[in-house]
């Protein structure tokens, strides 16, 4: 088999950590598949990715080229038409982000290549590599086969697997020329737009108790509101309490929210569907209660805690707060 492509992804100045997650994981298939691990990294004045990309990749392909400052899925695909289609890797790997997703399809089907999109895994097997992938709302997992090609893409999940801290790969960097001859025609960076900061990042914070809809009603929040003030974190929540108006929607965890991966996850009352998990599951040490002992969330919890949370919760906190 052949060479691994990782798409390097990168925002206002930094590299984006999915591109670290999908470069651990591809050092680890590029060596199952007897090829090498490559970066490839588009931009314009990005010498200092490709140096850190360097230790993570045998070779760094790096195309510079200041149409490429800031992401535009109709000028990256006309340049990984022309790499993919000139160096042939075996897969390339894109980061299941808004900006993998708005590039990929599009990039495969020019390509006419197989495409496997959100996959949390891959495998072999009988010598066929295999994507897997969540199905039925994280409900089960699918070993997916692709359909016969000498090249295959697929987006990755954020979070779907560790930043790992491996030895140094020393790889070369080589810069390859740019084919862009012209503007893009149907799409234009007019400029970033972040969303509104609240009073908490909870991305920042090193603990992070956050409740579902076991919590009921929100005048039950104040008990979970008391843990997380114990333990000295922040308080967030999964989907159906942001949707009800309970928390505001910077504290939301989740594949629609945000990613965290603080040192103590407290999860109260959260049965863990794939979208929740996806937001936490990196997280050091993960705490779960609930009373559901068949709830997903135990699947990727360090510890668990089955009974009712309105009987725990208070323990805990008293206990943590030295009553």
């Amino acid at each position: 088999m052949g060479d691994i492509f990782v798409l390097a992804e990168h925002r206002q100045g930094e590299l984006r950590e999915v591109t670290l997650e999908m470069l651990g994981k591809g050092r680890e298939l590029a060596k199952q598949m007897g090829g090498s691990l490559k970066a490839v990294l588009l931009g314009h004045g990005v010498d200092a990715f490709a140096g850190e990309l360097a230790d993570q990749a045998h070779e760094v392909l790096v195309v510079d080229d200041e149409r490429l400052e800031n992401f535009n899925s109709e000028l990256y695909q006309k340049v990984l038409v022309s790499l993919l289609a000139d160096r042939k890797p075996t897969l390339a790997l894109i980061g299941h982000t808004a900006c993998g997703m708005d590039l990929a399809p599009s990039l495969a089907a020019e390509l006419n290549l197989p495409l496997a999109t959100d996959c949390i895994g891959f495998e072999f097997e009988d010598g066929r590599l295999l994507a897997i992938r969540e199905v039925y709302g994280g409900k089960l997992q699918a070993n997916v086969s692709f359909g016969e090609s000498e090249q295959y893409m697929a987006t990755v999940r954020q979070a779907a697997f560790p930043i790992q801290e491996l030895e140094p790969l020393g790889g070369q960097i080589v810069a390859v020329d740019s084919p862009l001859t012209e503007e893009a025609k149907r799409k234009k960076f007019i400029e970033y737009v972040e969303a509104a900061v609240g009073d908490v990042d909870i991305t920042q914070s090193d603990i992070v108790v956050a409740v579902g809809r076991g919590i009921k009603e929100q005048e039950n929040l104040e008990i979970v509101e008391k843990l997380a003030e114990a333990v000295g974190g922040v308080l967030a929540g999964s989907r159906p309490v942001i949707d009800a108006g309970w928390l505001p929607p910077d504290r939301q965890v989740g594949q629609s929210g945000k990613t965290v991966k603080p040192k103590l996850y407290i999860a109260v009352g959260i049965s863990g569907a794939s979208q929740h998990m996806s937001g936490m599951k990196a997280s050091d040490t993960i705490v779960a209660i609930n009373k559901d002992p068949g709830a997903p969330i135990f699947n990727v919890a360090t510890y668990g805690i089955v009974d009712d949370l309105f009987k725990v919760v208070p323990v805990l906190t008293e206990q943590l707060s030295g009553g």
